[in-house]
């Protein structure tokens, strides 16, 4: 056979050469751990920015308020970055766990961890803390800074104005709110502990298509219990665990309005003695055991 006339010879240094990196499947997935908090924070930065241009007539509207919807009408557009925010990283530590075990068995990194003198169970819990500890640090780093910058700007477009901004320091307990924002990200993150394990769990067994193993069979467990007993106490059951802190760990007024202290809405105490509280840290703890043991005989896939 000729040799093609444009062809090069080979060096023998090519060989040598280590064929490029290539990038892990996962590394989008922990860039996006704060990318997307910072991303909705800044597409709230950007909407508080647009509306403060009608915010001089806003805050005359507001002074002719009562003082607690004064509050409320203040309080409004700082709790919604809030929100938002946590939201956001709630959503993101769904698809981290998801993706974290079953990541690394896809890409074949899992080779070089194993080689590593580090536990499986230490592994897990620490890919665990990341929508535990990590992503609650970070949301609240994020939503500090979001606030303080949305205050500078509205004093600094109220006082170019000729608005008095006195209003807005006293009836805005920033303090007291992001008191009651690390108490709320703290709440959040143990009363979702067990949704995570099931997560890395899922995510440590699956071969493919993590989300629908997941999702499916709890969906199907509530099918399953509509149709055969016409009742609903599965389903019940979930919806207790995604949003059942809110009222186990805060309380509000009766007639909706806002209290000048909002660390007066917080029951820690009734939190702690929620048995939805420990049944749900227990589950979390068997299903990271149980991931840790399967990481331990897990295969690239």
């Amino acid at each position: 056979m000729n040799t093609p006339p444009n062809a090069v010879p080979e060096s023998p240094l090519d060989s040598q050469v280590p064929a490029p990196a290539t990038i892990s499947a996962t590394r989008p997935m922990y860039w996006s751990i704060y990318i997307a908090p910072l991303a909705v924070a800044a597409l709230v930065l950007l909407g508080f920015l647009i509306s403060a241009i009608n915010l001089p007539h806003s805050m005359r509207a507001v002074l002719a308020l009562d003082p607690a919807l004064q509050r409320a009408a203040i309080e409004k557009p700082y709790d919604i970055a809030a929100i938002l925010t946590m939201l956001t990283a709630f959503i993101v530590g769904v698809f981290y766990c998801l993706d974290a075990l079953h990541g690394e068995r896809r890409d074949r990194s899992i080779l070089f961890w194993k080689s590593l003198p580090v536990s499986d169970l230490t592994t897990v819990l620490s890919k665990a803390s990341i929508p535990l500890v990590v992503l609650p640090v970070l949301v609240f780093a994020i939503i500090v800074a979001t606030q303080l910058i949305m205050l500078l700007v509205a004093i600094a477009v109220l006082l170019g104005n000729g608005v008095s901004a006195a209003t807005l320091w006293s009836q805005l307990p920033l303090v007291q709110m992001l008191l009651a924002l690390l108490y709320g990200l703290t709440v959040i993150a143990l009363w979702h502990a067990p949704i995570y394990g099931w997560l890395l769990l899922v995510s440590g067994w699956s071969r493919r298509t993590t989300f629908l193993w997941a999702v499916l069979p709890p969906l199907a467990l509530c099918v399953v219990e509509k149709i055969a007993f016409n009742t609903s106490y599965f389903a019940s059951l979930l919806k207790y665990r995604l949003i059942g802190w809110f009222t186990q760990a805060f309380v509000f007024e009766a007639h909706g309005g806002v209290p000048a202290d909002p660390l007066t809405q917080l029951t820690p105490g009734n939190f702690l003695s929620t048995p939805g509280l420990w049944i749900g840290l227990a589950f979390a703890a068997a299903f990271l055991a149980a991931a840790a043991r399967l990481r331990r005989y897990r295969e690239p896939i």
